[in-house]
């Protein structure tokens, strides 16, 4: 593909940690504009792929002080000399498919750190509230030179399974709990966590949150090891977004955990196995978006959808039709 000076004038300045270069080319790959979309594989094809983050993916339901954290764990990175990327997917309007609330008006210390880069993004109706975009975005940050890439997920239905298979770990912050509180959290989410962490440890909450982390901790231990674990962990820790405590534990963990990875071959074989369902995750975008350009095969697709829903055909026997007659 052909790229036009703008495009690398663009690529260029982005890989010089140019921020507003990188602003700008996030919003190019979020564009749902065809125009925009050759432009975009244009520019990730520029900055090139020989860049390497530690993405990490932060999940918690609401009230648990996500954002909070976030800047403080920020925070905490700036200040050992990394350059960090939040990339924070809030709930979006029905209406105006547009962010509800400016990560940036929460997190406004880390926002002024010059080696931050803060994006909330629209979740632009995806499952779970996840952009359909961000692994671009996330490659464009590890273009810029950012050493780690944070992704936070609204914590709502599957997208904590989606944001974990773009990353390398995964995290889930938890606020103190009791017994009835602990048994809400799926296991399904525990199973892909690589650590837990009990927020709020501070004040009147710490000796609940001290608790807390021993139940999670004893309940990860009934969990069937997983291979690309080394012994102690999916480990539960506290921590406080507040006072900053366990902060630099909980980093010196993960940090532990993604060495023995990388010694191990895991940390390759992930990232492999993150490139092939962005391959087939882009075919499948790209095919429905070759549909919808089709006004005669789109009408096919109406007319063999409107039959499934009055209950005239199967949903595999519709979808065999619409592409038999294609063909």
């Amino acid at each position: 593909m052909t790229k036009t000076p703008d495009i690398q004038d663009l690529a260029d300045r982005l890989r010089a940690g140019d921020r507003r270069a990188l602003a700008r080319a996030i919003t190019l790959v979020e564009s749902g504009r065809a125009d925009h979309r050759d432009q975009a594989m244009a520019l990730l094809e520029a900055v090139g792929h020989d860049r390497q983050a530690l993405r990490i993916g932060l999940s918690g339901t609401p009230g648990v002080g996500k954002s909070t954290f976030i800047e403080a764990f920020g925070l905490h990175l700036t200040g050992q000399g990394l350059r960090v990327a939040v990339l924070a997917v809030d709930p979006s309007s029905a209406r105006t498919g547009g962010s509800i609330l400016g990560d940036k008006t929460r997190m406004e210390r880390l926002s002024r750190d010059p080696n931050a880069f803060i994006r909330p993004s629209p979740s632009q109706s995806q499952l779970g509230g996840v952009a359909r975009r961000t692994r671009e975005a996330v490659a464009l940050c590890e273009a810029a030179g950012f050493d780690v890439v944070l992704i936070e997920t609204v914590g709502v239905g599957q997208s904590e399974t989606m944001v974990a298979e773009m990353c390398d770990l995964f995290l889930l912050l938890l606020a103190p709990a009791g017994g009835d509180e602990l048994q809400g959290v799926k296991r399904g989410i525990m199973e892909i966590a690589d650590m837990i962490l009990v927020n709020k440890a501070d004040g009147d909450l710490k000796p609940q949150a001290m608790r807390t982390c021993a139940d999670y901790a004893g309940a990860l231990r009934l969990l069937r090891k997983r291979p690309q674990d080394p012994d102690g962990f999916p480990k539960a820790l506290t921590v406080s977004a507040v006072e900053g405590t366990g902060l630099s534990d909980a980093w010196a963990e993960m940090q532990a955990l993604t060495d023995w990875r990388r010694d191990q071959g895991h940390f390759a074989r992930r990232r492999t196995e993150q490139a092939r369902h962005w391959f087939e995750e882009e075919v499948r975008l790209q095919l429905l978006a070759r549909i919808a350009g089709d006004g005669a095969l789109a009408a096919r697709m109406r007319d063999a959808e409107a039959a499934v829903l009055r209950g005239e055909l199967s949903p595999a026997r519709a979808a065999a039709a619409v592409l038999a007659s294609d063909s």
